[in-house]
C-alpha cells in the first residue's frame, strides 16, 4: 500500500528537483519499501490516467500482487510508482 501522503511527497520532491535517474535514486533511498520506475509517457498504455501529475511528468501506480507487476488504480493495492516524463519533453 502506498499512502496518499507518500504519493504527494514524491510528487513534491520531483517537482522541486526535476525527474531523472538521480531523483529516482533519491526516492528509492527515501522510500525503500516502494518500487520506483522511470520511463517516458510513451511507454505507458494510452488508456491509463496518472494517479498524480507534476511539472512535466505523470505518476502511475503498479502492484506486484500475484507475482506479476501490473498497473492499478488503487493506492491500497499499489507497491510501486512509475514516474513517466511527458512525451513533449
Amino acid at each position: 500500500m502506498i499512502a496518499p501522503d507518500t504519493l504527494a511527497k514524491v510528487v513534491a520532491q520531483v517537482d522541486a528537483v526535476g525527474l531523472g535517474e538521480t531523483t529516482v535514486t533519491a526516492l528509492r533511498q527515501a522510500w525503500p519499501g516502494v518500487h520506483f520506475t522511470y520511463c517516458s509517457e510513451d511507454d505507458i498504455p494510452a488508456r491509463l490516467e496518472p494517479a498524480a501529475t507534476g511539472a512535466g511528468f505523470g505518476v502511475y501506480l503498479v502492484s506486484g500482487a500475484d507475482h506479476c507487476v501490473a498497473f492499478t488504480d488503487h493506492l491500497e493495492a499499489a507497491t510501486g510508482l512509475v514516474l513517466a516524463t511527458d512525451s513533449e519533453d
